[in-house]
């Protein structure tokens, strides 16, 4: 069925006012993300009783400091989980070697981008397409231009998906672009920018007229994936932004420390009270202070309270302390994070160093249950691309950490005749690359049979001389 300019306009009008409520906790998790915190749009914490600073005479100080704590949080998981990008074995070596071709350089970047994508804002969009040269190509879709359409069964199966986002045309005037796409065609509608009322028919696609010939431009694309070429990444089961659980921390830390910046700027300022001052301006008074060390005061008597004070501010520095580092400790807990204090390694055994990453495995895992649901959909996109269908697509996960390489040398190295060469080698810390690594064994092998050493007496040797 097709999709006219009604249909469309009352799907765009139905979608928008939720969307945009989308749309702004994705703009917080990015603002956060990019350490524009909101202590930066509000008024100095020392302030925030005031209407008007200068009606407080002994506040002039207005840092406002903000703490990357969500992007820190946010780039130590990307690391974690895609420094080594997950790989994929389809059952086929032709078929692994032209799915690790198709994915190309970018995929570790597109997998960093669509973690941080999905922590911002809870979930992260990627579209497939083919070029005019039939090949298979993806990108990251920014998360605030798509509104899905799910079904109501308890599949929840992606029907389709509404991509909106502003662009100039032709013409450099500012419209929107309304792209529908469905798992057959993608329907393309245009209007001023913001404005649905004059919705119309945008014509961006070149397809060539079967009677004449000739090409010409329509606003309709056939293509034929099967389903809509769109794969969601959740952040979560929840679709939870990784801001929710630590923002109302991160404010707080921001508050106390530029608050206490503020104060250590004031105290510097010590403000002087005169009562019934015997001179005729604070001039005098500043000089007479600076060159005789006294001051001339009129008094009438013992009652009078005529004198010279002084005003500082007090700076509870013990509670201010205590309370950042409470939070720093709650930030890291709510935030799931590793906290690279470096008091808590030193030597540590695996174990140890591993205890550190409970946290951080916990959110991680979370992440990787959703991650791998839309990794396999685009693993099975690309072999229905290629002419392949897989029985089952495996995927290895493997996690940056921080790891005792000696202790997991020796426990390779014990392994000898338990488990495979190929496991131990692939846990080894020193292999990034298993096939590479197996490769150069053999080629050493070979080397050393044709000198007429044989390959393990080799390797004793060079074990004694350790």
């Amino acid at each position: 069925m097709g999709m006219d300019i009604i249909t469309i306009k009352k799907l765009i009008d139905n979608a928008m006012s939720e969307h945009s409520k989308f749309v702004s906790k994705i703009e917080l998790g990015e603002r956060y993300y990019s350490n524009d915190n909101d202590i930066i749009r509000k008024k100095s914490p020392s302030n925030n009783s005031v209407p008007d600073t200068s009606e407080n005479p002994l506040r002039n100080a207005d840092n406002r400091i903000p703490f990357n704590w969500h992007g820190f949080l946010v780039n130590q998981k990307a690391s974690y989980m895609f420094t080594y990008p997950p790989t994929f074995d389809v059952g086929d070596d032709k078929a692994n070697s032209s799915i690790t071709d198709i994915l190309g350089d970018s995929y570790p970047k597109v997998s960093k981008t669509l973690c941080v994508n999905a922590s911002n804002g809870g979930t992260a969009w990627l579209h497939v397409w083919k070029n005019t040269n039939n090949e298979f190509k993806y990108a990251v879709v920014d998360s605030k231009q798509i509104i899905a359409v799910y079904s109501d069964d308890l599949e929840k199966r992606l029907i389709a998906v509404l991509r909106v986002y502003n662009k100039k045309d032709e013409q450099a005037k500012d419209i929107t672009v309304y792209e529908y796409w469905t798992d057959k065609e993608c329907y393309v509608f245009r209007s001023d920018k913001g404005i649905t009322t004059n919705l119309s028919t945008h014509n961006m696609f070149t397809q060539i007229n079967s009677d004449t010939g000739a090409s010409e431009q329509v606003n309709i694309l056939t293509h034929n994936f099967g389903e809509v070429p769109f794969i969601e990444f959740s952040n979560n089961d929840l679709k939870t932004s990784d801001l929710d659980n630590v923002k109302a921390l991160i404010d707080t830390y921001d508050k106390v420390f530029s608050g206490f910046v503020n104060d250590i700027e004031d105290i510097q300022e010590v403000i002087f009270v005169l009562t019934n001052y015997g001179g005729t301006d604070l001039d005098e008074f500043l000089g007479n202070l600076k060159r005789y060390k006294t001051v001339d005061m009129q008094n009438s008597g013992t009652d009078d309270k005529s004198g010279l004070s002084t005003i500082t501010i007090d700076i509870p520095v013990e509670a201010r302390n205590k309370l950042l580092e409470m939070t720093e400790k709650k930030i890291y807990v709510q935030g799931q994070g590793v906290d690279p204090n470096p008091e808590k390694f030193g030597n540590a055994s695996g174990v140890a160093l591993k205890y550190l990453y409970t946290l951080l495995e916990l959110k991680a895992g979370l992440m990787e249950t959703e991650f791998r649901l839309s990794f396999g959909k685009l693993i099975r996109m690309i072999c229905k691309h290629l002419g392949y269908t897989p029985k089952k697509v495996v995927q290895t996960w493997t996690r940056n950490m921080i790891q005792n390489d000696e202790e997991t040398a020796t426990i390779a190295q014990n392994s000898v005749g338990i488990v495979s060469r190929k496991t131990i080698i692939k846990n080894h810390p020193w292999v990034e690359d298993v096939e590479t690594e197996l490769k150069n064994i053999r080629e050493e092998e070979n080397q050393d049979i044709q000198k007429g050493v044989p390959y393990q007496d080799q390797e004793g040797d060079i074990d004694a001389q350790k």
